[in-house]
């Protein structure tokens, strides 16, 4: 008993006296250029996994048991700070200074989708940061994704900026996935990112995160290639009024405004607004039509579009409200619009997009351990058109004896020219996190319900009220388990349910081992690309164009299967570190394997059933097409491989030099007739469709500096040939495509063929001012020589743009 009673004791002198030993570390961190509080930074005891996070007014309180500590202060976009606890437990205030100098310490949310250290996450992430951001001259955040590592970019007019990851782009791309602060950012229809259409302004943006490869195993189908995360300002650590006028070249107006501010403790707020309008580059995009001469005899004969309007026009909206439940829980409600008017390159021809409506309002909870969203998004638009086929019908009008008004008006649109889009979205999603000793888990469940409406335009729905709805359900988990030694390692799964096709199972891996100033990594990774609802219940001129959710039946009784979901899988090895002080190294090189690919639209030949039901039943023109269609199949099997590069060079901490260059080949089994998608009896480039350069580079010089601020930028593109359905833009070579011989600056079938893409030297210049702590002054010059190059089919040649850009900023109401 008295045995007990000692050790008992023993263990409550011991509990005590390690409670009376710890120590509490308080202190603020502040951004040296504004004195704002910095949120988020990461403040960690050296040599040890014991930290916290500063919140939102940048304090901190870390409790240890640890005698005289050296803390470790790092955040994204500035200098890593050290600094030795001894004498008062009170550090006072702490100013971390911005720094162009790329930092091991950078902390990114997409990888894992909880904060870590950019080197340490199992994937090859690129950032774009606030400060880059803040000093673009330009109403258009996504021109900066021109300079980011590993990604092709594409610029397809004045306005319109895409990009594409590791290859097999097209006209109608919906394998990278666009997230807009946790929310996924695509039209319900088509899967395609929003792009112009999104609902941000660009002084609403925190950061960009880009990951190269698949990410399916926490983000869902649709992250096959890649993902692009944009991650919005908090309003708490944001305050202030900002507004931004600018103007430029091509009619260029651009008005925006952004205010943030803290009601009180529990309460704060943010609006924004943004209009925009200009002129797109003068481009005659031909079209082909098939007329009738005198004699009766049919000819092609090129026509300039109908009614083209080159002018584009931006309004967007956006407001948050965050409420603090407690100091470590909250809830954030969101609403955010837009209406766009503007010209959009498609698989066949040009798309005028009229008064396209997105809406979207979002419900969050967020907590250390918890996070759970619910979001509801519409989209809406009632006079869209396919410029090319409601030119072709206004000449089969005017042909049969229609008078101009009459062929201008509803006949125009009568052969399916008109989009008319009324799409709802819900989204649910449920997320935990947790650590037992050295393994960090994440779970979750996401919930998707579609419901697509085109009022019978472009799908297998009849009216207004006929909703195309399906359903899909997700479940993932992610372990990180630290070995020892600078070892992690990581495993990620995710099973998805969908409506049509099925269960899915998306397997992730990796391991990771993190050196003084930086990490090497080795990760597998699978990805699915998931048919669209267009794919799957498409409908387009007059059901010539049939989506495959069920199969057909040919007229000889052959079976054509409904379409799967594309795979990938990818094994990559990367490393991210600064092997000396000023230098910065990123570098990956992968292998991806890559089967039952989405095909573009191809004709199977005439059908008799669509599933079940008789095709006379579906196809509207069945009395023109007698039961002949195209529509979308899977097929083949593809490797792919590559590696990229990034150097950047700190000359001082205002200065910087940075490289980029990325490789990108294929191979494919020619002996192999599954990959032979047209059917010739050869596998060669036509059947694959890899539409990606093998060589592009960048190189830029950086300044940053308390008034002066500027980039020069230069982007290599190798030329290249490119097809996606019905566009061309290729070499002449002796090779058929869809029927038509491949000839350089010549017209192929209803297109023009002006020559591969790619083949250019492009230099970007920009230069601001910053004239005190409010007002600042910039300007760019895109395409600095006005070289003639075009980067995609559909849209014009890209000629000289030029901006400039007026900001104010002013402090909270009240301060």
């Amino acid at each position: 008993m008295k045995t007990t009673i000692t050790i008992c004791l023993s263990i409550c002198l011991l509990w005590a006296n390690s409670i009376y030993a710890q120590q509490t570390i308080t202190g603020k961190v502040i951004d040296g250029d504004n004195n704002d509080p910095l949120p988020g930074v990461n403040v960690m005891i050296e040599g040890t996994q014991e930290g916290v996070s500063t919140k939102t007014d940048g304090t901190f309180e870390l409790k240890t048991s640890q005698s005289n500590p050296t803390l470790v202060f790092s955040f994204i976009g500035f200098e890593t700070i050290r600094k030795q606890v001894s004498g008062s437990s009170d550090l006072g205030t702490i100013t971390m200074t911005p720094s162009l100098v790329y930092l091991t310490d950078q902390v990114v949310v997409s990888g894992t989708r909880r904060a870590e250290k950019i080197t340490e996450t199992p994937a090859t992430i690129q950032v774009i940061d606030s400060r880059q951001i803040n000093e673009l001259p330009s109403f258009n955040a996504g021109e900066l994704l021109s300079r980011v590592k590993g990604v092709e970019f594409i610029r397809s007019g004045v306005i319109g900026t895409g990009i594409n990851i590791r290859g097999f782009n097209s006209n109608f791309n919906a394998k990278n996935l666009q997230v807009n602060d946790g929310r996924f950012a695509t039209l319900i229809a088509t899967g395609l990112p929003l792009g112009p259409l999104s609902t941000f302004i660009k002084e609403d943006i925190d950061r960009v995160e880009v990951i190269l490869g698949p990410n399916a195993a926490l983000y869902g189908p649709n992250a096959h290639n890649g993902l692009v995360n944009t991650i919005m300002k908090d309003p708490r650590t944001s305050e202030g009024t900002t507004v931004a006028l600018g103007a430029g070249n091509q009619n260029m107006f651009t008005g925006r405004l952004r205010h943030a501010q803290k009601i009180n403790d529990k309460l704060s707020f943010r609006i924004s607004g943004e209009y925009t309008r200009g002129t797109e580059f003068e481009f005659a995009d031909s079209v082909y039509v098939t007329r009738v001469d005198n004699e009766g005899n049919p000819y092609k004969s090129a026509e300039e579009e109908l009614e083209l309007d080159n002018d584009f026009e931006f309004l967007k909206g956006n407001a948050s409200l965050v409420y603090e439940v407690t100091d470590n829980a909250e809830i954030v409600a969101t609403w955010g619009g837009s209406n766009s008017t503007y010209l959009a390159p498609t698989n066949v021809g040009r798309n005028q997009i009229k008064d396209w409506r997105i809406n979207h309002y979002t419900l969050k909870f967020i907590s250390d351990n918890w996070f759970a969203q619910a979001y509801y998004t519409t989209s809406k638009t009632d006079s869209t058109y396919a410029i090319d086929e409601r030119t072709k019908q206004y000449y089969r009008g005017i042909d049969s004896g229609l008078s101009d008004a009459q062929a201008r008006g509803d006949f125009s649109y009568q052969s399916g020219a008109l989009f008319v889009d009324d799409s709802r979205r819900i989204n649910a999603e449920i997320q935990h996190n947790n650590s037992i000793g050295d393994l960090d888990i994440v779970v979750g469940s996401q919930f998707q319900r579609d419901m697509a409406n085109s009022h019978g335009t472009y799908l297998l729905d009849e009216n207004e009220n006929d909703f195309i709805t399906i359903n899909q359900i997700g479940f993932y988990t992610q372990l990180d388990y630290k070995l020892g030694n600078g070892f992690k390692l990581t495993g990620a799964a995710r099973g998805d349910y969908h409506e049509v096709y099925e269960f899915n199972f998306v397997p992730k891996g990796g391991i990771v081992k993190s050196f003084e100033n930086g990490a090497a990594r080795l990760t597998y990774s699978k990805g699915i690309a998931a048919p669209t609802i267009l794919n799957m219940y498409g409908n387009l001129f007059s059901g010539l164009i049939l989506g495959n959710s069920d199969g057909f039946t040919l007229a000889d009784g052959t079976k054509v299967e409904k379409q799967r979901v594309e795979q990938i899988q990818t094994i990559e090895i990367g490393y991210k570190g600064k092997p000396a002080k000023k230098f910065y190294v990123d570098a990956n090189a992968y292998y991806n394997m890559s089967k039952d690919f989405l095909s573009p639209v191809t004709v199977v030949g005439v059908t008799t059933e669509r599933g079940d039901q008789p095709i006379e039943e579906v196809q509207a023109g069945y009395a023109v097409f007698g039961g002949l269609v195209a529509t979308y199949i899977n097929f083949g099997e593809v490797d792919t491989y590559g590696f990229d590069l990034g150097l950047n060079y700190a000359l001082s901490n205002s200065l910087s030099l940075n490289f980029n260059y990325s490789f990108f080949d294929y191979y494919v089994d020619e002996e192999n007739m599954e990959n032979d998608f047209n059917n010739d009896g050869v596998v060669n480039k036509l059947d694959v469709l890899v539409n990606s350069p093998n060589h592009r580079a960048g190189f830029g010089l950086n300044y940053s500096g308390s008034k002066f601020f500027g980039t020069i930028f230069t982007r290599w593109v190798q030329e290249y040939d490119y097809f996606s359905s019905f566009q061309i833009a290729a070499k002449t070579q002796d090779l058929t495509y869809r029927g038509v011989p491949i000839v350089e600056n010549a017209r192929s079938a209803d297109t023009w063929n002006y020559g591969p893409l790619g083949g250019f030297v492009n230099v970007d210049v920009s230069l601001g001012y910053r004239i005190n702590d409010k007002f600042t002054v910039s300007g760019q010059v895109t395409n600095l020589f006005d070289s003639e190059f075009r980067e995609f089919t559909a849209s014009p040649f890209i000629g000289r743009l030029f901006n400039f850009e007026f900001k104010m900023k002013l402090p909270p109401i009240g301060q």
